[in-house]
């Protein structure tokens, strides 16, 4: 029965619908955008990487700064003027009196010259601080590529490995389901039942911790890339593994060659030596004092009116002759050189096991059969349905879904462990020589 004090309540509750939908179809746009999903290539991402990085943009500052100081340190010395007036001129009772009838003026100004060529020297320091901060610029930029590029290929193998659980995942479901409808029916035991919902919870806790850990990877890639509004689905030629030239084609020598001439730590400890083999030079020079050259006028207060002359002035060095700096950029020559042979020792051994661990993972991966992974996929179809039309044992099923999850794991970390050997190689030689 329709009223009239029914009909506010009626509206009350369509309108609160309304609102309800509408609520709904905002928090799953919000939820849809918090969770987009950006597909992306490893030379597109490494393009975002040079374009957007916040740290590596900063380090880039440091090499202007540098530049900036080789500007100043080209600049001469600025001359100084003087100028000194009468107050108060108790003959003609007149202030600041400076007319040229009465008054009593001096005017002075002197110059500066730096000897022993410190301007030159101080410009070659400027010089190389500005090629210290392009080492540092070129290391951190090989330091965090290669963050990039490790993380982007472990996190693609961990998504291929979820993908294997995914399927089993999905097969497995759907026998969990037929297992549960067989047990109401009594066909099937508790055991045989409980025992497949089992395997389904361990492969979903298994796929739960590598998740997390392709999580962690995800959040390093968005720092890298400044970007943490979107998941990144990683693209990469299903060949890119077999596609890479086996290492040993490639001497050791060769490879510790390009090193020395490519790694911008060694470029930096080299330039640290030079630097303070340049201060050594300054420190020098600096025991050389500076000499002072003016001219002075002075209006009517010398022995005659209108009086000019020619200052010169110098220190005497009779107690600082700058020992001590001298002594100490002496010291810093002889440290820096050690730390350029630690340098050239550490480059050579980073090398050297990088090259032995990309041909160890060459060995291996050049002893699998390329089309095994294919072969296993179609045997799991096949044990699957024999499974379903009961050819084969519950005990069979599990140990068979165990060895194909084991295989495929290894295989992934097999292909990802030579990645991360490659690129690994690539970082200690300072160049990107497998690849491109």
């Amino acid at each position: 029965m329709y009223s009239r004090d029914s009909q506010p309540l009626h509206l009350t509750r369509n309108v609160a619908k309304i609102f309800a939908c509408c609520l709904f179809i905002l928090m799953t746009g919000i939820s849809a955008h918090a969770q987009d999903t950006l597909h992306i290539t490893l030379q597109d991402a490494e393009k975002q990487f040079l374009d957007k990085n916040l740290q590596l943009l900063a380090e880039k500052y440091n090499v202007s700064i540098a530049r900036a100081q080789i500007i100043q340190a080209k600049l001469y010395n600025n001359p100084n003027l003087q100028l000194s007036g009468n107050i108060y001129n108790p003959d003609q009772k007149k202030w600041f009196d400076i007319s040229n009838s009465t008054g009593q003026y001096e005017v002075g100004i002197q110059q500066m010259i730096s000897l022993a060529g410190k301007r030159n020297k101080q410009v070659k320091i400027a010089q190389t601080n500005a090629a210290m901060a392009e080492n540092s610029f070129f290391d951190l930029l090989r330091t965090l590529r290669f963050s990039l590029r490790s993380n982007f290929y472990q996190a693609y193998f961990l998504q291929n490995s979820m993908s294997a659980y995914a399927e089993q995942i999905s097969s497995l479901e759907k026998m969990d389901a037929t297992y549960k409808d067989l047990q109401t029916k009594g066909l099937v035991t508790l055991k045989d039942a409980v025992r497949l919902r089992s395997l389904l919870y361990s492969l979903k806790a298994e796929r739960t911790t590598m998740q997390n850990q392709v999580n962690d990877l995800e959040a390093e890639i968005q720092l890298l890339l400044q970007n943490n509004h979107v998941w990144y689905a990683l693209d990469m030629p299903a060949d890119v593994v077999a596609s890479i030239p086996s290492v040993r084609q490639t001497s050791l020598q060769s490879l510790i060659d390009s090193a020395y001439e490519n790694r911008q730590d060694l470029a930096l400890a080299k330039n640290s030596q030079l630097y303070n083999e340049q201060n050594y030079k300054l420190q020098k020079a600096v025991a050389v004092p500076d000499l002072t050259l003016g001219a002075d006028f002075d209006k009517r207060g010398s022995f005659v009116n209108n009086a000019t002359f020619l200052t010169v002035g110098i220190d005497l060095p009779f107690f600082n002759r700058n020992q001590g700096n001298i002594k100490a950029a002496k010291y810093g020559i002889d440290q820096t050189k050690l730390q350029v042979q630690q340098q050239q020792m550490t480059v050579e051994n980073e090398v050297q096991t990088a090259y032995s661990k990309a041909l160890n993972t060459d060995k291996m991966l050049e002893s699998i059969d390329p089309g095994f992974r294919k072969d296993f996929e179609q045997l799991l179809k096949n044990i699957t349905d024999n499974f379903l039309k009961k050819n084969i044992s519950l005990l069979e099923l599990t140990d068979f879904y165990d060895s194909y999850k084991e295989n495929l794991l290894q295989l992934n970390q097999l292909q990802n462990d030579r990645m991360q050997a490659i690129e690994t190689l690539n970082f200690a030689v300072g160049k990107t020589l497998f690849n491109n």
